[in-house]
């Protein structure tokens, strides 16, 4: 059963009208569903498929996934069993956004039995290219020509910066038109040097770096160039980065993406292609790997974690949280007091932690006082999910075993 947290603040829902994510379920949800109809020459069976789901996510209460579906009894761990017959703005909003998208999944064929024509068929793969083969990713590709002759301080800040910032490419934080026309965006938060400092060359460690990837395109591009730059200047001895083991929230990251992304930066001129070799190498050589769990695309906090993604993570000098969902789901998706310390509610993560998150969700902490209190003095409510901030938090606390199972 999804883990539960009788204390407060309740967890986030979606059934306020005008709220923010009132409007994903009841504005954005629906655009998806049209856009990915419009994106693909589906037949009638995928047709009548989006228009049961457009008619259920917008009026009709959760429902099983059929009984022939793969990870039927998976999703009844993870929820079914207990918001089934509940109207899905009456359920935790992060797992309604999360089997929202697993039931798209379901109506397009993706999960097709007896090898149906649509298995396997990404319907976010549209999307995902025309981002990546955009003239803006050939203008940030080129930027790299100018970067590798700066000093080493001044490439790790871009890269990091690049990857924290490369966020705002949220193909489905785009849907909504919410990024544009925004001010010039800032941290609110930055503990980068208390970063740099666990990732230290020569650091005592087992010298991995976990980074859990969000999306795929012009924000995947920039994760793996920091992957990179961790490798290559003694900062990691091994990178392991996480992906979605199938599409997920638009454009989250699968590991096709990770192919397309190398493929991108290896066709490119100039340093970017040198970049995408030494990736490939190092995929080769088993110093980059790529790894897909399951419950990447669990709709539930990372305190429900199973116990072989913890171990996966336990051992590594940081594991990187790349994005919006994964802070949801690393800090919990509840609203807390913006100044509740970052490293409280991590604390039963299995080792070093940081997350790089550009803001589009309610969900913050970590905040001093001055700075929320500037924040919405300027803002109103506003800058928690416009995206045009940003934070680099992180927590170095490490608990026992016991401790983080109990947690859970």
């Amino acid at each position: 059963m999804p883990a539960s947290d009788s204390v407060s603040p309740p967890v986030i829902l979606g059934n306020e009208p005008g709220s923010f994510p009132w409007s994903v379920l009841a504005e954005r949800h629906p655009a998806l569903i049209q856009k990915v109809r419009d994106a693909f020459p589906y037949g009638p069976e995928q047709h009548r498929a989006l228009d049961a789901l457009l008619e259920n996510c917008t009026g009709g209460v959760i429902e099983p996934l059929p009984a022939e579906a793969e990870d039927r009894e998976r999703w009844a761990e993870w929820g079914t069993g207990e918001y089934a017959g509940r109207s899905w703005f009456d359920v935790p909003w992060l797992w309604a956004e999360g089997f929202f998208y697993r039931r798209l999944l379901e109506a397009v064929g993706y999960f097709g039995a007896g090898g149906g024509a649509w298995r396997g068929i990404d319907p976010f793969r549209p999307f995902k290219l025309a981002e990546l083969d955009s003239p803006e990713t050939d203008e940030e590709l080129a930027a790299l020509d100018d970067l590798v002759k700066a000093p080493e301080e001044e490439q790790a800040r871009a890269l990091l910066h690049g990857s924290l910032w490369g966020n705002r490419a949220d193909l489905g934080f785009r849907l909504s038109g919410a990024d544009e026309g925004g001010e010039a965006a800032g941290l609110v938060a930055d503990d980068s040097e208390a970063l740099w400092s666990l990732l230290r060359p020569g650091r005592r460690g087992t010298g991995t770096v976990c980074l859990v990837a969000d999306n795929a395109g012009r924000e995947l591009v920039p994760d793996l160039l920091l992957l990179d730059h961790l490798l290559t200047r003694g900062h990691a001895e091994q990178a392991v980065l996480h992906v979605k083991p199938h599409p997920y929230f638009v454009s989250d990251a699968t590991t096709a993406d990770v192919v397309d992304a190398l493929r991108r930066l290896t066709r490119a001129p100039g340093a970017a292609a040198e970049y995408g070799r030494r990736l490939w190498a190092a995929l080769a050589e088993g110093r980059l790997v790529v790894r897909a769990h399951p419950f990447s695309c669990a709709p539930l906090p990372y305190t429900a974690m199973p116990g072989d993604l913890r171990e996966d993570f336990a051992p590594a000098t940081v594991t990187l949280m790349k994005g919006d969902l994964n802070y949801r789901r690393l800090v919990g998706d509840r609203l807390r007091p913006p100044t509740t310390p970052f490293a409280d509610v991590t604390a039963y993560f299995p080792g070093p932690v940081a997350a790089l998150r550009t803001l589009k969700s309610d969900v913050i902490v970590g905040l001093d006082a001055r700075t929320e209190s500037a924040l919405v003095a300027a803002e109103g409510q506003r800058w928690r999910t416009s995206g045009t901030r940003a934070v680099i938090q992180v927590s170095s606390i490490q608990v026992s075993s016991q401790s983080a199972q109990d947690s859970s």
